[in-house]
């Protein structure tokens, strides 16, 4: 009887815990796409991103040619103001821009090799500056927003990547 009561007790607050989080639990914290936004040392928006190992001494994870879109469209970075771009493919510190474009990747009949990829390589260390600005979730319109941190100098209240 009385194991029966603890185990009653215990669903009853599991149920109240499940029923009182909220809808939007998932824009909460960290939890979503996050705002990366960045700079490079030369125009690689046109390029494809691949992410390379720590020492950069090979590709460790790269896009299949459909993949490169993002809602129907080429995934591009989305221009910012002074120069900065917003990711919309998932860069990190270690990725790196391939000779191809977009456009010549997306015509590509299969899978490319990643060896092949790597010698395609144009840049292994192109970022100048990179920062986190957390969930996209937080954002209620995300350009006009990120540009406005930008231009009022806010970036220091966000994780600099590089």
């Amino acid at each position: 009887m009385r194991i029966a009561k603890i185990i009653l007790f215990a669903a009853a607050i599991i149920a109240t815990a499940v029923c009182c989080i909220p809808q939007n639990a998932a824009r909460i914290g960290n939890a979503g796409p996050q705002t990366i936004i960045y700079k490079t040392r030369a125009d690689y928006s046109k390029n494809v991103p691949v992410t390379l190992s720590d020492d950069k001494s090979k590709i460790v994870s790269y896009p299949a040619p459909q993949d490169v879109y993002r809602n129907g469209q080429l995934a591009y970075p989305t221009p910012l103001v002074k120069g900065y771009l917003l990711d919309n493919r998932g860069v990190t510190v270690n990725t790196a821009f391939l000779a191809l474009t977009y456009e010549e990747y997306a015509k590509l009949g299969q899978v490319p090799n990643p060896d092949d990829l790597y010698s395609q390589i144009i840049d292994k260390s192109p970022f100048t500056q990179m920062y986190n600005l957390g969930t996209r979730y937080s954002f209620k319109n995300l350009v006009p927003e990120v540009d406005s941190i930008i231009e009022h100098h806010k970036l220091k209240n966000f994780k600099r990547l590089k």
